[in-house]
This record gives structure tokens, sequence and C-alpha cells, in this order.
């Protein structure tokens, strides 16, 4: 089971990855509010496509708790990534990859607040150690940039849009007993009605861009791995080890972008990025292995 969850987990961060690395391709090819339509168009297309009979089958369960599944998909699926293309605007990437990094945090901080989640001593220094990984590839080696660092109307954008994906997290204990399919739908499908009117404010301000062939290809491809894949993976690792260890992985993202930057993007391979990923993958195993012995300890 949980090398299953691990599996899932190290794939779904991979993907989010390679989302940064595609909006990056996307500059001048497609506007970033229409690649988040078509996004998560495209998306609910192909689970519909997939998981209709589910749908229906789940169906009383689904519209007894569509309030609640509607503001998951809304604010974990659109709103977030609305809000991440909004503060680069105004941020540098530097700030964005810190700031993301304490969101493993905020899921500790937040179980504990709403469930009384307790944390074993283990997962804060594994989560202290990741988090310094992070800190050292987004600073480029040298922690010390962190002093000239200031927080602006993009800092202030990230960190409201972490605080509600780490909500999103908490919250996906709630979700009802329905099959991954029909959740999917109902939560992609969120996403693109919320979409709408940010594709619409896109388009009045004159800042929107139609897709051309590269663009096109772009919104496939964070249709079905960012959204599909990684969202349908990400909602089996949480319920697999729990939001507070599956959390801890979303400081892969990072390392992963590095890594899919140097081979598509060309960008050159220091040793601090060596570095960094020992010591994220080294505070991931060392939480997730303080987890799983105090989840033992607390059923024994």
């Amino acid at each position: 089971m949980f090398r299953n969850a691990y599996v899932l987990l190290l794939l779904t961060t991979l993907f989010w990855a390679g989302n940064a690395v595609a909006g990056k391709l996307a500059v001048g090819h497609v506007s970033p509010m229409t690649l988040t339509t078509l996004r998560w168009g495209l998306a609910t297309l192909v689970m519909l496509a997939i998981g209709l009979p589910r749908l229906r089958q789940d169906w009383p369960v689904v519209r007894r708790n569509l309030l609640l599944l509607t503001a998951l998909g809304a604010a974990g699926f659109s709103v977030f990534n609305a809000l991440q293309y909004s503060a680069l605007l105004f941020t540098t990437a530097i700030n964005i990859s810190i700031e993301q990094a304490a969101m493993p945090m905020l899921v500790f901080v937040a179980n504990f607040l709403v469930y009384r989640a307790g944390v074993a001593p283990g997962q804060v220094i594994g989560f202290t150690l990741s988090l310094f990984g992070v800190v050292l590839t987004a600073t480029h080696g040298d922690p010390t940039r962190l002093a000239a660092l200031d927080l602006n109307r993009g800092d202030a954008l990230m960190l409201l849009a972490i605080v509600i994906y780490a909500g999103y997290t908490v919250a996906l204990r709630a979700k009802p007993a329905i099959h991954w399919q029909s959740l999917m739908i109902v939560l992609c499908g969120s996403a693109f009605v919320v979409s709408l009117p940010l594709l619409l404010w896109e388009g009045l301000s004159g800042d929107i861009i139609l897709p051309d062939a590269r663009g096109w290809t772009i919104a496939v491809y964070t249709a079905l791995f960012p959204s599909v894949l990684s969202q349908a993976f990400y909602i089996r690792g949480v319920e697999l080890i729990g939001a507070n260890r599956a959390g801890l992985f979303i400081n892969m993202v990072p390392i992963f972008g590095t890594l899919l930057s140097i081979l598509i993007l060309g960008e050159a391979f220091q040793l601090y990025h060596a570095a960094a990923m020992v010591m994220v993958l080294g505070g991931i195993w060392l939480a997730e292995h303080s987890g799983r012995k105090h989840a033992a300890a607390q059923k024994g």
C-alpha cells in the first residue's frame, strides 16, 4: 500500500512540475486564462468519456454532496491555478518556489486545528530538511538571497493560493465515498465553470491569445497529465497515507521542475541541485517513516 502511494505521489509531482514547464512554453502561444479554461474543459470531456456510467451510479450521493464537491473543484483546481498565474505577473519564480514549499506545513497545521491530528517529531524534522532543500534550489545555491526578497502583491496572491490548496488537501478527507471517476468529473467540471468568468475577464482586458498548434499541444498535455492523472493520483495518495504525509511530497515539485528545465529548456545542472535533491528526498523519507511509525503507534 505504501509503495503504491509513493509511486502515485511522485508521478503527481512530476506531472505538476511538467505543468510549470508547459506554462513557460505556452507564453505567446496561448494566454493563461484561456489555457486554464481549455485545460479543465478538455479534462472534463476526458473524464466524462471514461466515467459517465460511474457518475450515473453515484449521482444520488453526488447530488447530496454537490456543494462540497463544487467547492473542492473550484478551490483546488481552478482558483489555485488562477492565483498562481496571477502571482507570476508581480513576483519572481524564486519567491513562488519558496512559498509553495510552505504548503506541507500548512497541511500539518490545518489537520491539527480541524481534526486534532498529531504530528510526530520526525515529521517536523523531515519537513524542515526538505524545505531547506527547496530553498537551496530556489535560491540557486545561495540561501542568503532570501534576505533580498520582499513581499509584494504577487507574494500575497501566492500565499493565498497555497493556503487554499492546503485547505483543499485537508478537505479531501470529507469527500463522500464515491468512485474516483465520479469525483474527478465533478471536480474538473466545477473548475471549468469557475474558469469561465476568468476567461471573460481576460477577453475584456484585451490580453487573450487563442491557441496555435503549440498552444493546443500544451492544452492537451495539461488536460491529461497535470489535470486528470495527477489529480486522480493525488486523491488516491491522500486516501492511502493521509493528507499530512501526502502533502510533504509537494516539495518534489521544484526538484522535478529543475530536472525538466534542464532536459527541456536547456538549463545547466549545478552541484546545489544535487545537494537539494538529497535533502528533499531525505526529508520526505524521514517524515514518511516517522509518520508511518506514529500512525502504527496510535492504532496500537
